[in-house]
């Protein structure tokens, strides 16, 4: 059985989680996400598949 997950929909819905739970934390969790998506673009995102 092979599971094969995109890092993007996965970074979202981690953020979209984190945001609910704090919600003052949101430019922190905004930053990261972004961050983490630019470094998957940048590199290839065959580095964050699972």
């Amino acid at each position: 059985m092979n599971l094969h997950l995109n890092f993007g929909p996965l970074a979202a819905l981690i953020a979209g989680i984190l945001i609910l739970l704090m919600p003052r934390m949101l430019n922190l969790i905004v930053a990261i996400y972004l961050i983490i998506i630019g470094l998957a673009g940048l590199f290839g995102t065959r580095l964050f598949n699972f």
